[in-house]
């Protein structure tokens, strides 16, 4: 009886996921498109539903709602469940849709799926074959041969983006990396802009004349066109052919078509060099009435909080580099969780009575909820950015089901980390369903890839920071 409860209970959470992905679907992804295929808005919706639900079965499993035995077989079904949709549904979806748009393969486009699929599989089983993630004495099919692969990518593309938010949050949020923008640096270069335009729209205008005087001369009056044209004003000799010999001579060097006066073609030369300055400089005006905008919104209690905010991530930045560092050189893994460790080192520092236990129980539920909350937030925004910055009408189911694989194999990997932020004793479980993995080859690796971005994220910000002012100055 408790198990149905317990079921009835993981089901209902998993019906409210769901609707909550089909509608992050339907308002924010595809709110710009028509919706064709169905299937793919039902499994991304699944894939959200089911990953949530493992993060869900975490707090569970701090909080001992359920029982251990139901915890255990959801924990299973899920995870199996998730590895089904992530190797075998979503990979062969992306194939079938991708040769679905190419008219040779239309016919065929189910045979075709097949091979791309069993290509997909060929490159994502040899993935495991350079790490050391799992035991060998596992099944092909086995859940620990799958989840250790899914867990690369996975925690790769989680050290990726957690190395760059760590650099690219500070420097968005402090005031201390804006420029010194002012009225009159958008005044000057406002004005420049607008004496440029003068300047393409005055010799536009010569050119325009030049070519209407031309035309009341006849010069351009049954003008050949074409090659066989080029060919025949060549070879006959009428009066006026050396002016259609200039004539042509100009088209072919991709200047104007009335380039019958000597002047017009670098007249036209310098046009297109003052097209490309005003581009420039009205990039220029944008960026620096962006910065303005963000010197005012500095100034603010809100603005005056994020910049507080950048203070704290820069000190995390560093720490969290710093860390990276001291594991990568020393083969490092934590053994004890952060939170009961730190608890740990303040009661010893202060020597005070503290029941470690029960507080490293609810502190470490409330870090977890703050973990799961912010991924989630943070994937579906990186997501929406993403989507909407490639996708078309024709990508955007494969785009959708790209984005689907993303977070699955995302949430699959979060689980992998978030285990060692738990106490060992909410661990069990999760351990017991992962199988005989190489937990610390994990942590490892998360550590190697977050600095190798840290650092380039560090490099790339430094050199855009002192570009932009140099920028300004030559414009």
């Amino acid at each position: 009886m408790s198990f149905l409860i317990d079921s009835s209970i993981m089901f209902t959470s998993q019906v409210l996921f769901f609707g909550f992905g089909w509608l992050f679907f339907m308002r924010k992804l595809f709110k710009d498109y028509e919706v064709r295929q169905y299937v793919v808005q039902v499994i991304f919706s699944v894939t959200f539903a089911f990953s949530c639900t493992m993060f869900e079965l975490i707090i569970f499993e701090i909080l001992g709602v359920l029982n251990s035995s139901s915890r255990y077989f959801h924990w299973k079904l899920n995870l199996c469940v998730i590895l089904l949709i992530l190797v075998f549904m979503v990979p062969f979806y992306i194939g079938y849709f991708v040769v679905s748009n190419i008219r040779l393969l239309h016919r065929q486009k189910l045979l075709f799926a097949c091979v791309v699929w069993l290509t997909f599989m060929y490159f994502f089983w040899k993935l495991g074959d350079p790490f050391p993630i799992l035991s060998p004495k596992h099944g092909i099919l086995s859940i620990e041969q799958l989840i250790s692969r899914v867990g690369v990518i996975g925690v790769t593309l989680m050290a990726l983006l957690s190395g760059f938010g760590a650099v690219n949050c500070p420097y968005t949020y402090m005031s201390y990396f804006l420029r010194n923008v002012t009225d009159a640096d958008i005044l000057a270069l406002e004005r420049r802009l607008l004496q440029t335009m003068d300047m393409i729209v005055s010799k536009k205008k010569r050119i325009a004349v030049a070519h209407r005087t031309m035309f009341q001369r006849g010069e351009v009056h049954n003008r050949p066109t074409g090659f066989w044209g080029m060919i025949k004003s060549v070879t006959t000799s009428v009066p006026g052919s050396e002016s259609i010999l200039h004539l042509h001579a100009g088209t072919c060097l991709g200047s104007l078509d009335y380039v019958g006066l000597p002047d017009l073609s670098l007249i036209q030369q310098e046009v297109d060099a003052l097209e490309e300055l005003s581009r420039q400089l009205f990039l220029e005006t944008a960026d620096l009435h962006a910065t303005k905008e963000r010197i005012e919104y500095s100034k603010t209690f809100q603005g005056k909080y994020f910049n507080f905010l950048g203070y704290f991530f820069s000190i995390y930045c560093v720490w969290k580099i710093f860390m990276a560092t001291i594991n990568i050189v020393f083969d490092r893994v934590g053994k004890t969780d952060p939170v009961t460790r730190g608890i740990e080192i303040t009661v010893n520092y202060l020597g005070i009575q503290f029941d470690v236990k029960f507080w490293s129980q609810h502190i470490s539920f409330i870090l977890v909820g703050i973990i799961i909350v912010t991924s989630i937030r943070g994937l579906l925004i990186t997501l929406t950015k993403f989507f909407y910055a490639i996708s078309s009408s024709k990508s955007s189911n494969v785009i959708v089901l790209l984005l689907a694989q993303i977070m699955g194999m995302y949430f699959v990997s979060s689980v992998l980390l978030i285990r060692m932020s738990m106490p060992p004793e909410y661990r069990t479980i999760i351990t017991e369903v992962l199988g005989e993995l190489q937990f610390n080859f994990y942590h490892r690796w998360f550590d190697v890839i977050f600095l190798v971005s840290a650092l380039s994220s560090i490099l790339f910000l430094y050199l855009a920071h002192k570009q932009a002012p140099e920028k300004h100055m030559a414009l």
